[in-house]
């Protein structure tokens, strides 16, 4: 990653924006019951102040 933002500032490209994305390898499938405690998890961790971002593996089936 590093090494191809300084190239591009090397070449006298400055990118608008540069981040690294993480994606998962497996994914965790919840239904029913499971589904609805992690939605409500996710939705009280996003509403809290000092939170910016909030990432899950979890499918939420409902």
């Amino acid at each position: 990653f590093t090494a191809g933002k300084n190239g591009l500032a090397k070449a006298g490209l400055a990118p608008a924006l540069a981040e690294l994305t993480m994606k998962p390898t497996a994914e965790s499938v919840l239904k029913g019951d499971e589904g609805v405690r992690m939605q409500k998890l996710l939705d009280a961790l996003e509403n809290l102040d000092d939170v910016q971002d909030v990432y899950t593996t979890a499918v939420i089936d409902q």
